[in-house]
């Protein structure tokens, strides 16, 4: 079964911009924002995603994830039918040590919010952390992407 494991957390800076190597726009939305099974559909620079994430593990570090890439197009009509909300975001990558950081600064009603994710091969792993990084919010569903689409940032 397909997994991710990802720890998340809060960008104190914007001192990573220095070391970004790539960036992208995202536009997403959900079609299932239920915790047991978000289902996600995204432009994601020129290409479309659709995406299945399972419920968390307790530490909210794992959790099932399945994607595939659909037309572009197929994900701008299927924004009709999901849930109110869109997520509009700039993704960048960081590059430190042996991984990559996906740092997310949201637009919109989540204007103000920048958070960091890193993805790794198991929960214990360990991992270089930059001066910029922040408060980790790794299991706290606030910060889900789900989430914020439901209750924004800026209406905390």
């Amino acid at each position: 079964m397909p997994q991710e494991i990802e720890r998340k957390f809060l960008v104190k800076s914007d001192a990573f911009k220095a070391e970004v190597f790539k960036q992208t726009r995202i536009t997403q939305g959900y079609l299932s924002s239920v915790p047991e099974r978000t289902v996600r559909i995204r432009v994601k620079g020129d290409k479309g995603f659709i995406t299945i994430k399972g419920i968390g593990s307790d530490s909210g570090t794992t959790r099932f994830e399945w994607e595939k890439e659909i037309p572009a197009n197929e994900v701008v009509e299927l924004m009709k039918i999901a849930e109110p909300g869109v997520i509009d975001k700039t993704r960048y990558q960081v590059k430190k040590g042996n991984h990559i950081y996906e740092v997310d600064e949201f637009y919109g009603e989540n204007q103000g919010l920048v958070v960091a994710e890193i993805e790794l091969q198991s929960e214990d792993e360990t991992f270089e952390k930059p001066e910029w990084l922040g408060e980790e919010v790794t299991g706290d569903v606030k910060y889900y992407n789900s989430m914020l689409m439901k209750h924004p940032y800026t209406k905390w």
